[in-house]
């Protein structure tokens, strides 16, 4: 059975209660949910339940809306895909804000409002871990000062980014070559070493990096039997010597 959807292991016992209760429509409590986005931040936690509250109540209540609070919760989601987790909060969000002021532009316009600026620089990079081009997402992190202000608040954002990377890559191959894992971690030399031996358990062997076996990237044969009888297909046969009408 899988985590349900709004299980956060490290929620404050307050944060749950106005989840699960009738104040979690009350705008009293958004100064409580920015709160506990900011602890979020500092802990390397993150509780979508309670960050997607807090959005909805934005939606009925703009006039206690926080840019920050904003551009920290999709920075937060960032670093827990592929979950779903961006999207979601992305669509709480005014289509003010996610349509750029010049339309026809791949990245923001230097012209368009703050927030509606981050929030579709946010959007580049989900959408690059999105389509795996890790290498690209590094190069765009460090393309633009205004990304260091976003993930500022964020502690460890680039170390989350990576184990997610590497999550991601121990599911689906064995073997990689050190070169290519360099460019998709963003590391070089001895810092590359430690993550890869002390962070991701791996073993490397010359220009190759190996992943443990796990259930996820083990090849599996599958041998698929038939168990059909005879009797299934005496209809089928019958009407193929049927005349026709």
């Amino acid at each position: 059975m899988g985590i349900p959807f709004d299980y956060a292991p490290d929620r404050p016992e307050h944060i749950d209660a106005i989840l699960n209760g009738l104040d979690r429509y009350n705008p009293e409590t958004t100064s409580i949910f920015q709160e506990y986005v900011t602890l979020q931040c500092e802990e390397k936690t993150v509780d979508v339940y309670a960050n997607l509250a807090l959005l909805k109540l934005y939606q009925f209540n703009p006039h206690l809306t926080k840019d920050e609070t904003i551009t920290n919760i999709l920075v937060k989601s960032l670093t827990v895909f592929p979950s779903p987790d961006f999207s979601l909060a992305l669509h709480l969000l005014p289509p003010h804000i996610l349509t750029p002021a010049s339309a026809s532009s791949a990245l923001p316009a230097a012209g368009d409002a703050p927030l509606s600026e981050a929030v579709q620089k946010l959007n580049v990079l989900n959408n690059l871990l999105a389509q795996a081009s890790y290498a690209q997402f590094w190069s765009t992190l460090d393309s633009d000062d205004l990304y260091a202000d976003l993930i500022a608040d964020v502690a460890g954002f680039e170390e989350l980014i990576r184990i997610r990377i590497a999550l991601t890559i121990s599911q689906s191959v064995r073997e990689i070559e050190r070169s290519v894992l360099e460019s998709w971690l963003g590391m070089q030399g001895e810092a590359f070493t430690k993550f890869v031996k002390e962070v991701c358990g791996w073993e490397i062997d010359g220009t190759v990096i190996k992943v443990p076996l796990n259930k996820e990237n083990e090849a599996k044969g599958t041998i698929v039997r038939e168990n059909v009888k005879m009797e299934q297909f005496s209809r089928v046969i019958r009407r193929a010597y049927e005349q026709p009408a």
